[in-house]
């Protein structure tokens, strides 16, 4: 039986291992990844995501080969304007920074000052192959994303990342919240990625907090509606199921298919989202990691 990540798959998770509830060491997060990078599910894994304020400690550099080619993404957990310089402290021999992403606006805020500055920033660093403008899900995200969009059909390598959860409650979008903005997106055609929440494939409510989290099986499938042309209210009832059985329904036939719009999530573990993708059925399991 073949082990193969399917195509809709590809690059669904990114590594956060450094970050919570994981909050692995930095050298404990690259020998994990290295792992994970030489595994069967290889596929599945995206970069390892490295803090800002991380990077210009300098640790990076002391714990990579210059010869191994090493690819992260960079959170800016320093703010915008910190970014430049820790790109500047990253090895200039053996580390990619695939990806920059970072918070433009606080909830409240608006987000548009925050987006040119980011701006400004792509076009004094090239060389980035993906940034992404973390959005709060209030005041001024249409116009937001309009900004986003526009950037990139300028040639931009800008997009969106929203955020599904959280330490309160008001960080968990609703499924018709979410769901509008998935919809919002798919008309400007501009991907998104998502962070915080997502921690089991389906749906669930949380005992310990008593906050329900959104499951990126839910997600997928929630996306493929909405690029299929589905309205609001069928991707928030996609978003809104307890039950694998419609999403599955949604997703099996579109497995050897590029997945539209959503770039992936953030995981502080690679191996419970594998293993909740094995149970249903959707990535055939291996032994060999």
């Amino acid at each position: 039986m073949s082990t193969q990540v399917p195509a809709l798959l590809d690059g669904l998770v990114d590594d956060a291992a450094v970050f919570p509830p994981g909050s692995a060491t930095l050298l404990d997060a690259l020998k994990a990844h290295r792992q994970h990078r030489a595994a069967w599910y290889a596929d599945l894994v995206g970069p390892l995501l490295v803090p800002a304020s991380t990077v210009v400690t300098g640790e990076l550099s002391g714990f990579v080969d210059p010869a191994e080619g090493f690819v992260v993404g960079l959170i800016g957990d320093t703010g915008i304007a910190g970014l430049p310089f820790a790109l500047s402290f990253l090895p200039p021999d053996g580390v990619t920074a695939r990806q920059v992403e970072v918070a433009v606006a606080k909830r409240g805020e608006d987000p548009l000052p925050g987006i040119a500055e980011l701006l400004r920033l792509t076009e004094t660093r090239p060389g980035v192959e993906s940034v992404y403008a973390e959005l709060p899900l209030t005041f001024g995200l249409l116009g937001a994303l309009d900004a986003l969009a526009a950037a990139r059909a300028d040639g931009v390598p800008i997009a969106a990342k929203f955020r599904t959860g959280g330490l309160a409650a008001e960080l968990f979008p609703t499924p018709a919240e979410l769901a509008a903005v998935l919809c919002a997106c798919r008309d400007r055609a501009l991907p998104f990625k998502l962070t915080a929440g997502l921690h089991q494939a389906v749906r669930h409510l949380d005992p310990e907090t008593g906050f329900t989290h959104h499951g990126y099986a839910n997600v997928l499938a929630a996306t493929l509606a909405a690029a299929d042309g589905e309205s609001v209210r069928v991707v928030a009832e996609l978003l809104a199921a307890l039950d694998p059985r419609p999403l599955l329904e949604r997703v099996n036939g579109r497995l050897d298919a590029p997945r539209p719009l959503w770039v992936g999530f953030g995981s502080c573990s690679i191996l419970e989202p594998l293993t909740d993708l094995i149970r249903l059925g959707l990535v055939n399991g291996g032994y060999d990691a």
